[in-house]
């Protein structure tokens, strides 16, 4: 190796070597070690068999941004390297104008997927679905696009458009959708009653206030008659853990709601709590679908398996977990899950989701279908309900 790639390739090995300490895969024992460092000498003879050998100069910053990103993709789609320009992005302070955005949540299968459209927000109103296809945002790839850097290109000022190149499903061809940005505000719990005896409460996020909202509108839906009830989650991506735990305490009067796990360290029990807990005592169907996920996730674990509601429709996404912002030397930084969720069971959600009890499909349709008028999950769920009242 010459003298300029031997220095090229310590400069560039150096953060990598910070991401493999810090990412966890320097094991504990020797031969984990080991294992790590054959990886890094591997690595050595990569780079170094790059800048030798490929038919044009490389530009060394490049192919060690993919290689960075490429070991982050290798952990979950809520972790991401963070390139210096990303990470003072994350630092700053918010603009003295409102940001503004579309109601998009985001993964990462490929290519940026939509796990959610926030309810009445400008991507709802466009039509946009979970599991639909990022293609790209304003004509720019998002094949190498991470899920922060993502949901950072959506956002703008009030007013401002953003075009977004659509697939679904087994469409040939990509559909470009144009959507205007808006200061997007909390969605409040709403209810109605959906047949005799069964109310349905729709929650499309869980904020600070929603767990005392749906108390309420469930007292609201007991006025009208109500004994029964159906919770809709389906899209329901937003919000907070703590949150959903804490609307959970309404359903459970004692017990494990959840899990939490760190590496290294032995899962720690989230428990119902002595003060309004459990003093909702109806029998509960939850709605759920690949948008499902995070603090909805863990509600609708913590009263399946404390046999508190069942679950009807289809596996939730399976992201339950928390990220920290770990900091390079050279002003990068590491975006990494530390903390995951696991239901009162024990089984793990965080990439595996929650299975419902009952499944129902959602439906198919493509952009510019009218969705269908009948609401087969619902039905399942109140005649499910229906069927237990007349048992009991």
């Amino acid at each position: 190796m010459t003298s300029r790639g031997r220095n090229i390739v310590l400069a560039v090995s150096f953060p990598v070597m910070i991401f493999a300490v810090v990412g966890g895969f320097m094991g504990r024992t020797l031969s984990a070690r080991q294992d790590s460092y054959q990886y890094l000498r591997i690595f050595e003879d990569v780079v170094t068999l790059i800048l030798n050998n490929y038919v044009e100069e490389p530009n060394v910053d490049e192919v060690m941004h993919g290689a960075m990103h490429g070991l982050a993709d290798g952990l979950d789609p809520d972790s991401a390297f963070l390139s210096v320009e990303q990470t003072r992005a994350w630092d700053q302070k918010p603009p003295p104008v409102a940001t503004a955005g579309t109601g998009l949540d985001l993964t990462r299968q490929y290519y940026l997927r939509v796990i959610a459209a926030r309810d009445g927000s400008p991507a709802a109103t466009a039509g946009l679905r979970p599991g639909d296809y990022i293609r790209a945002i304003d004509g720019q790839s998002t094949r190498d696009v991470s899920v922060v850097a993502g949901s950072k290109l959506l956002q703008g000022t009030p007013g401002s458009r953003v075009r977004l190149t659509v697939l679904r499903g087994n469409a040939a061809e990509p559909r470009d959708i144009e959507i205007t940005r808006e200061v997007l505000a909390a969605v409040p719990v709403r209810s109605r009653m959906a047949s005799p005896g069964t109310g349905y409460v729709r929650v499309a996020e869980f904020a600070a206030e929603s767990a005392q909202q749906l108390r309420s509108e469930i007292v609201n839906l007991g006025k009208s008659g109500a004994t029964r009830l159906v919770i809709d989650l389906r899209g329901t991506a937003f919000g907070d853990v703590d949150a959903g735990v804490a609307a959970a305490r309404l359903f459970i009067a004692s017990g494990t709601l959840a899990y939490r796990q760190e590496r290294g360290q032995e899962k720690q029990a989230i428990a119902s709590a002595a003060d309004a807990s459990g003093i909702i005592t109806w029998p509960v169907a939850l709605l759920t679908d690949l948008g499902t996920s995070g603090p909805a996730e863990l509600f609708a674990a913590s009263l399946k398996d404390n046999k508190r509601a069942s679950l009807v429709g289809e596996r939730t996404l399976g992201r339950a977990g928390r990220q920290k912002l770990v900091r390079l030397p050279n002003g990068s930084a590491l975006l990494l899950t530390h903390v995951t969720y696991l239901t009162p069971t024990g089984a793990v959600i965080h990439e595996k989701g929650v299975t419902p009890d009952v499944v129902v499909e959602q439906p198919d349709f493509d952009f510019g279908s009218a969705p269908p008028t009948e609401d087969a999950t619902l039905q399942k769920a109140i005649e499910q309900l229906a069927s237990l009242a007349k048992a009991a």
